[in-house]
This record gives structure tokens, sequence and C-alpha cells, in this order.
């Protein structure tokens, strides 16, 4: 599944607590920047290889003022015609946890007076 993430933004599946992610990618490197919910900001960079797999290291300030560190590898899933990244991540330090977390593709938003 060649992927092509560029310009497209991601939340946790179901919408989550408002926390988004715009993504941009030149060649195999991506990188994104996220806040909304308890993160005030986050990053993202890492690359994507020919089947659309994200290997990234994250950093995130939370609203509590914590710094959060870690990596991820991000799959790619198609539910229906939305794409779902499956999100096996890890954090270090006195944040050390492990888990997966799945996030969705918000649609791109339709003009107004664009009929659907």
């Amino acid at each position: 599944m060649s992927i092509d993430y560029d310009g497209r933004r991601f939340r946790k599946l179901g919408g989550g607590d408002g926390t988004c992610a715009e993504y941009h990618q030149r060649g195999d490197l991506v990188w994104a920047v996220f806040e909304g919910g308890r993160v005030r900001r986050g990053t993202i960079t890492g690359t994507c290889d020919a089947a659309g797999v994200l290997r990234l290291a994250y950093t995130m300030v939370l609203d509590t003022g914590e710094v959060i560190a870690g990596h991820s590898t991000n799959s790619p899933q198609r539910h229906g015609g939305t794409l779902v990244l499956r999100e096996v991540w890890e954090r270090y330090g006195e944040h050390a946890e492990t888990g997966v977390s799945y996030l969705e593709e918000i649609p791109a938003a339709v003009p107004a007076g664009v009929a659907r």
C-alpha cells in the first residue's frame, strides 16, 4: 500500500480528545506537528517505507508541563473508505509505557456550497 502522507491529518480513532496531527512528506522523510486536548505541542519525525509503514520518534508537552518522548511504528489499514494507522508505541524515561493506538484520517473539509 503506497501512501503519500503529505497534507493528511490524523486524530485518535473515534474522534479522541481533540488532538490533531498534520503530516508532511518529502521522499521517505515524514514529519508532523500535533496539538489539542491535553497536548500543548508535539512533533513527530521519521521515515515511510514502500508499504506505507511509518517509523517515528516523537516528543510532546502536555498541559501539565510534562515532557513525553518515545517512538512508534504505524501500519496503514483501510476501514471502509477511511485510512487508519495502527500505532505500536513506546514511551521513555519516567513516563515509560507501551501500547497500541489507532489513528484515523480526518477527511479534507468540503468547501462551502459544494455538495457531497
